[in-house]
């Protein structure tokens, strides 16, 4: 008689374990943004900037012009890839159209901090230790990078590593942030 109910009490298990998983899933964060694109307020938040911890960036402090957010951390080859580049944006566009911000998820300052000066990085850059803004955003691989525009609002969320001053992702840029790049 086991037999027979077997496969329905199989199939009603999976199903029961599919919507658990469902609901889990969407209780992680109540303020992470999902992807790819959101108009949606950026939550608040204040982090550190990494080679001098008494200073801080918060998202108020952005209001009012458009910055491009990239999460990163130091022992991520694809994050070390990319950084080149985005490095080479922020020389030609930084404080200008926008900004480049870095947001290091290291866990020792001091390892995110050499990577920086080793590579040369002229944009601010800031520690995340606590994941917080990583949660926030959704992060759940590195790079990411958050296209915030002038209003606090993330129009675009990219993961992985690219040419960020390729004409391809500055077209990309300019059009989510509403600025002209060359």
């Amino acid at each position: 008689m086991l037999m027979r109910w077997l496969p329905l009490i199989l199939f009603a298990s999976l199903g029961l374990l599919l919507w658990a998983g469902i609901r889990l899933s969407q209780q992680r964060d109540p303020n992470a943004i999902p992807s790819p694109f959101i108009a949606r307020p950026l939550p608040a938040f204040s982090l550190p900037m990494l080679h001098d911890p008494s200073r801080t960036v918060d998202s108020a402090s952005l209001i009012g012009t458009p910055y491009l957010l990239n999460v990163w951390a130091s022992w991520c080859a694809p994050c070390r890839a990319e950084m080149g580049s985005l490095d080479r944006l922020a020389r030609r566009h930084n404080g200008k159209q926008f900004h480049i911000i870095g947001i290091s998820t290291d866990d020792h300052a001091d390892k995110a901090q050499a990577f920086v000066v080793g590579a040369g990085v002229s944009f601010d850059n800031y520690l995340d230790k606590n994941l917080v803004l990583e949660n926030m955003l959704g992060a759940n691989r590195i790079p990411l990078t958050v296209l915030v525009d002038k209003d606090g609002k993330v129009v675009r969320k990219v993961y992985g590593a690219r040419e960020w001053d390729s004409r391809e992702n500055k077209a990309l840029i300019g059009q989510a942030l509403g600025v002209k790049l060359d």
